[in-house]
């Protein structure tokens, strides 16, 4: 493993005033952020605090990405509230322990995942998926939030139920709380804007907090955030028994999943414009480490961070040395300026969470989705001819209707499950040769493609294996059965495998045309189909793979 603090090798020393203003830059948009997804996670807002230092110095450590910041995250701070929620009973003390022991579990499962190179598990969310799950999250955490903007209570259940509540008690609206949350809110947006580099969620809160103080409105019924605690956290090992890690540890694999999917894409996005390569098992054991780190400083969750990496890019930070800035900062926040943010309005904490996820309900991303479809994909695939798009709204509607971390299975499940359903369908084209240069195509795409009498060309656009073998068979039947038909030349170049029921099947196939007198030939097969094909002993005939469909079509018409 490369050394510590690899972002930083052959550092330079112009670089330092850069990498110093991003961090600063960085502090201002990390504060009240972490502040408010603290909330989503059902803490103190001063946990999401008490998490940062130590995640940003152990990631810089470990981490491969010279741009990534990590903190709390909008996501995980969710699926932290759900999977603490269904774990923990009893008072506020044991839900904020439970919370910091998950950081720390899913730390552990991260850092064993790294050192077993298992890097390649985040391949399994797709990035449809994933979008799907986020939009949904967003819009579940946005319901949430509503009732706190409007100085309504809150309601429970799914996305649906919160929402029809909140239409019920509109009419017990709190005037001065709907003005500060949503004026907090639209100042963010504006500013978001107008003037993308001015930390708008700072001086939402800065100005929370100022008009709080000038017209006390806590006596006119705006709730603020109350008293946090001054000082450093402690740490240690959060005080949970070992049957409270046992209902921790399933839902660590879901966050774990999230968090490094969510992290590995901000990580790579800004690697790509950097010129440089992320490696994912090191990303495993950044995350892993800065997890361990939150959830012993008495923290939350922690992840890469998609927005505070663009904050930190665009403030020209070169490597990691911005967010260890970034730590001391937040250390001297903690020691003197938490007493500042006792008077923030509540309302202006939800305005910046909406803020900072309303940005990720991207709906038109889920219309390029849908609009990935054709009609002869629509032939080929009926319902499932849109595999990303309903893996996606099948990710979305789960997190909406059934919480986080089922919705998150629900996408994976739905994924998987159009995949195995299109890999048993595969398009199967019949091609002809093209007049002039000899070469064959698909007839139902080149109109001027011919059919050569008496053989038939089909090409797999698939892997041959048991699930889609029957559905093979019953093509080449069909082809087979045409008049004057006396061979059949099936084009390999596009079946990337092959299985041992695969081969089964065609022996068998070839057999049976073979008693209609009509020969079944193979032609450009690549490397691994040829190796199973004589491996598994199939005919003689299959075996010799003609190199070329005119040398097929050829040796079916002279009999050779």
């Amino acid at each position: 493993m490369p050394g510590l603090f690899p972002s930083l090798r052959g550092y330079r020393r112009q670089w330092l005033g850069r990498d110093a203003l991003a961090g600063v830059t960085v502090w201002a948009v990390l504060v009240p952020e972490a502040l408010a997804y603290a909330t989503i996670a059902g803490v103190s807002p001063v946990v999401g605090l008490y998490a940062a230092p130590a995640a940003l110095i152990l990631y810089a450590a470990l981490g491969s990405s010279r741009h990534l910041v990590v903190g709390p995250m909008a996501a995980t701070a969710a699926l932290s509230a759900a999977i603490v929620g269904e774990a923990a009973g009893g008072s506020s003390a044991h839900f904020t322990a439970m919370t910091a022991a998950l950081a720390v579990t899913v730390g552990i499962a991260a850092l064993l995942a790294g050192l077993l190179r298992l890097g390649f598990l985040a391949s399994f969310i797709s990035e449809p998926v994933l979008k799907g799950f986020i939009v949904g999250l967003a819009l579940t955490i946005i319901a949430g939030q509503l009732p706190k903007l409007f100085g309504v209570k809150s309601g429970s259940g799914d996305f649906f139920e919160r929402i029809w509540g909140l239409i019920g008690d509109l009419g017990e609206t709190s005037g001065p709380t709907a003005l500060v949350g949503f004026g907090s809110l639209l100042l963010i947006l504006v500013l978001r804007r107008v003037a993308p580099v001015v930390p708008g969620s700072l001086i939402a809160v800065a100005l929370g907090i100022g008009a709080a103080a000038a017209f006390d409105l806590e006596d006119h019924g705006v709730d603020v955030v109350g008293s946090i605690e001054t000082g450093l956290p402690s740490f240690g090992f959060p005080d949970v028994s070992v049957d409270d890690l046992g209902r921790l540890a399933a839902g660590s694999v879901g966050v774990l999943l999230v968090a490094f999917a969510e992290g590995l894409g901000a990580a790579k996005s800004y690697a790509a414009r950097d010129h440089y390569e992320v490696d994912a098992n090191r990303e495993l054991i950044g995350l892993g480490a800065a997890g361990l780190g939150a959830g012993l400083s008495s923290g939350m969750i922690v992840n890469g961070s998609l927005s505070k990496t663009a904050v930190n890019y665009s403030a020209g930070a070169r490597t990691q040395l911005s967010g260890v800035f970034v730590a001391p900062l937040t250390v001297i926040t903690l020691l003197f300026l938490t007493g500042l943010f006792e008077k923030l309005p509540e309302a202006v904490l939800a305005g910046v969470v909406v803020a900072a996820v309303v940005e990720l309900v991207d709906i038109p991303s889920l219309l390029v989705l849908y609009r990935v479809f054709t009609r002869r994909l629509g032939q080929a695939y009926g319902v499932a001819a849109r595999p990303d798009f309903l893996a996606a709204v099948a990710a979305m509607l789960g997190v909406m209707v059934f919480d986080t971390l089922p919705g998150l299975f629900i996408g994976i499940g739905a994924s998987l499950l159009l995949l195995l359903y299109r890999s048993s369908r595969p398009v199967i084209s019949e091609l002809g040769q093209l007049p002039g240069n000899g070469h064959f195509a698909a007839l139902d795409r080149h109109a001027d493609s011919r059919r050569i009498p008496g053989v038939i060309v089909l090409r797999v656009e698939a892997g041959i294996y048991f699930a889609n073998a029957e559905r093979i068979r019953s093509t080449v039947r069909r082809a087979a059965g045409r008049e004057g038909t006396t061979a059949v030349v099936i084009d390999a170049e596009t079946v990337p495998f092959v299985d041992v029921s695969a081969v089964r099947m065609l022996d068998e196939l070839a057999e049976e045309l073979e008693a209609r007198k009509v020969r079944l030939l193979l032609a450009r097969d690549v490397g691994q189909v040829r190796d199973v094909l004589r491996t598994a002993e199939a005919k003689a005939e299959l075996r010799h793979v003609h190199p070329t469909v005119r040398a097929a079509v050829d040796a079916a018409r002279t009999g050779t």
